[in-house]
C-alpha cells in the first residue's frame, strides 16, 4: 500500500503544478489567499447582478431573488 518508494525523476522537467511529490510549506496560506480572492470576486458579481436584475413579468409567488433584487426592495419601501 502506498505506491512504493519515491523513484528518481528528471530534474530538468518543469511543471506548473510543482512537479513530482510537491508539498509546499505555505500551502495553507496560499489556499486562504486564493479562497479570499474567489469570495471577493463572487461577492462583486453577486452585487452587480442583484442591482441590475429586473423582471418584466412579476412572479405569481415569492422567489428567492426577491430578497436581494433592487426592483423588489424598492417596491417593498413604497
Amino acid at each position: 500500500m502506498g505506491g512504493g518508494a519515491r523513484y528518481p525523476y528528471p530534474k530538468h522537467v518543469w511543471s506548473p503544478a510543482g512537479g513530482w511529490w510537491t508539498r509546499p510549506a505555505n500551502w495553507a496560506s496560499n489556499t486562504a489567499i486564493a479562497m479570499t480572492g474567489i469570495l471577493v470576486i463572487a461577492y462583486g458579481v453577486w452585487s452587480v447582478s442583484a442591482e441590475r436584475e429586473t423582471r418584466h413579468v412579476l412572479p405569481d409567488r415569492p422567489i428567492p431573488s426577491m430578497l436581494w433584487a433592487k426592483q423588489f426592495r424598492q417596491q417593498s419601501k413604497e
